[in-house]
């Protein structure tokens, strides 16, 4: 007898159960509707930009989504090429222009002071030495 009371408990809880779900189908509706994202909430809904701004930002939010899906390996390439360039273009300008400074100071130094004693590689000790602050000329000259 207590096995016939407890099978009958159980299907009166479910039967109250089904009928609670029929009568709130909130379940069912909270699930399928989203919430909108919070910028359009703000942009469209409070403060009121149209409608055709709207679709046309979705548009374009979905036609870049194909196109990165789509060309993924390029555009990434592309990204690092990019900050590679970045990222060495100062060491090539520091280069450039310590490159110049040495070829004017040797430049100078050969038209301008007459040293024949010096060959090529102490000239060129002498211009990185003048081109990075040093006074390695004065001592050159005594």
């Amino acid at each position: 007898m207590d096995r016939k009371d407890s099978i009958k408990e159980k299907e009166i809880k479910r039967s109250t159960n089904d009928q609670i779900r029929k009568r709130n189908p909130s379940n069912k509706i909270s699930i399928k509707e989203k919430r909108l994202p919070w910028w359009v909430e703000l942009l469209f809904v409070q403060i009121g930009l149209p409608e055709k701004l709207l679709i046309k930002i979705l548009k374009t939010k979905k036609e870049i989504r194909e196109i990165y899906r789509n060309e993924k390996k390029l555009i990434l390439g592309l990204i690092l090429f990019i900050f590679t360039i970045g990222y060495i273009q100062p060491l090539i300008n520091y280069s450039k222009t310590k490159l110049n400074c040495q070829r004017s100071f040797k430049n100078y130094i050969l038209k301008n002071k007459s040293l024949p004693d010096l060959n090529i590689s102490e000239l060129r000790m002498i211009a990185v030495n003048f081109c990075n602050g040093g006074e390695e000329i004065d001592n050159v000259k005594n």
